[in-house]
């Protein structure tokens, strides 16, 4: 009768000690790979605003406003044009129609400021929402730079990292689901890690 070989406990142990680091390694590089996308969100923050303070300084005005970017760059005008050179960046955060809002990302584009190419198209965060500006969003005064598609858990992350961590107060305020044009929007109190959040972060 032939002997049935089999795992010693040792060959066992030494499978599940290799198993666990596996699942360590891929635990660990997803937090990483998180992290880094939400320090990456961070960064969109000051460095879409340190673009439009550049603008502002060799131009003399904000980006979305300046009505002498069109001739400067021969871009299409506004239809509107009688709303520009007033210090306000007019439009809804993600208007799909021709506003301020709008040609803010072509005039930072044209002057070289970011990168994109010779568009008024929108950009995206490291987690798939858009990203945007406007003016005077969910309370704050002047220009805003808007995200949304954002989970409670990164939302907490990101205001506690850049303001106070609370959704209702500071230079960083939180809606749900998305941030809209409301005059007067009610702001959850506090975060939900399930609840999705759009963010607007003064300039």
């Amino acid at each position: 009768m032939k002997k049935q070989a089999g795992f010693t406990l040792i060959e066992v142990s030494i499978v599940l000690v290799i198993i666990g680091l596996l699942l360590g390694g891929v635990l660990k590089g997803q937090e990483l790979i998180e992290n880094a996308k939400i320090k990456r969100m961070n960064n969109d923050f000051s460095g879409i605003a340190t673009g439009a303070y550049s603008y502002l300084d060799r131009y003399a005005a904000i980006p979305g406003d300046d009505g002498a970017a069109e001739t400067r760059w021969n871009i299409a005008a506004l239809p509107d044009a009688t709303e520009q050179d007033n210090g306000v960046i007019n439009g809804d955060w993600k208007a799909d129609s021709p506003a301020e809002s709008r040609m803010f990302w072509i005039h930072l584009r044209k002057s070289n400021l970011i990168t994109g190419g010779d568009s008024t198209t929108l950009p995206t965060h490291a987690f798939g929402g858009k990203i945007g500006v406007a003016d005077g969003y969910l309370t704050l005064t002047g220009p805003v730079i808007c995200m949304d598609n954002i989970n409670g858990k990164r939302a907490e992350i990101i205001d506690r990292q850049l303001d106070d961590g609370k959704p209702d107060g500071g230079v960083l305020r939180a809606a749900t689901p998305t941030v809209d044009a409301s005059a007067s929007p009610t702001l959850p109190t506090e975060y939900s890690a399930d609840t999705l959040y759009g963010l607007c972060k003064q300039m």
